[in-house]
């Protein structure tokens, strides 16, 4: 039996909690410190929150709303969103923050990972890489919430972040975000047997099931959900939750070997 995390990513927009289906139609689903407090109680493995606006809004990140949630938060805190300069990074970390997550900076200022990784080790910086297929069914890295195109191809790309210094990658599927359709295993796959560090599946889960799929067949070292964790269903009434260990342990850990 081998243990992974499963991580829930939640999207902040102007404070609130929202969540998405493939990057659009932003849903409120209320105060992320009651989401917090929440997940406190169900022994959650690590919580990774996303500001989806502060990037394409130039906005510093909403340090007030971080330090909140990481006074709150019990387990390791991931944060991305507005990440431009060290400085800003130097901040976040004193905050409380485990991880920060770099997406658009790991394309347009990469040097910025080698900066951040060199200063607080490999493991607390993390590279988020969103990707979608084009019209011939190629895969296509984008940044800023999927509206700034990658130039350089997807396994290209995700080798230059590692050779950077990220110590982990989480990799969205925008086609599958938000839409309870199961993760894209070929992309996790390509992507895992390419590069040597960790990749967390993000995007399209649906069960618990599709964890043990994205790790058996797609080769991911982790897991993460956004709708499964919010969601009651695929109905989409707010709840949030989270598996016990006991049915992670039955579906997903006792399957990995």
């Amino acid at each position: 039996m081998k243990r992974i995390r499963v991580i829930p990513v939640l999207l902040l927009q102007k404070g609130g909690l929202v969540k998405t289906i493939k990057f659009k139609k932003p849903n409120y689903i209320g105060d992320p410190i009651n989401a917090v407090k929440i997940f406190n109680e169900k022994e959650v493995d690590e919580l990774v929150f996303l500001d989806t606006e502060a990037t394409n809004l130039k906005k510093e990140p909403n340090y007030q709303i971080i330090e909140e949630i990481a006074s709150e938060c019990f387990m390791p805190l991931g944060y991305g969103g507005g990440i431009k300069n060290i400085e800003q990074i130097k901040k976040i970390f004193s905050i409380g923050v485990e991880k920060v997550i770099i997406n658009s900076s790991a394309s347009n200022k990469p040097i910025l990972i080698t900066e951040a990784a060199k200063i607080y080790g490999n493991q607390s910086i993390v590279a988020s890489v969103d990707v979608k297929k084009d019209l011939f069914g190629k895969y296509v890295c984008y940044t800023n919430s999927g509206k700034r195109k990658v130039k350089q191809k997807l396994l290209g790309f995700v080798k230059k972040i590692e050779s950077y210094g990220a110590g982990e990658i989480i990799l969205t599927s925008i086609d599958k975000e938000g839409t309870f359709s199961g993760y894209d295993i070929d992309l996790i796959k390509q992507v895992s047997d390419n590069v040597s560090i960790p990749v967390v599946a993000n995007g399209g889960a649906s069960n618990i099931d599709d964890f043990a799929k994205a790790v058996i067949i797609g080769g991911a070292s982790a897991v993460s959900a956004g709708s499964m964790f919010v969601y009651k269903s695929k109905n989409r009434g707010v709840l949030i939750n989270y598996p016990s260990q006991k049915e992670l342990k039955e579906t997903v850990f006792e399957r990995i070997s």
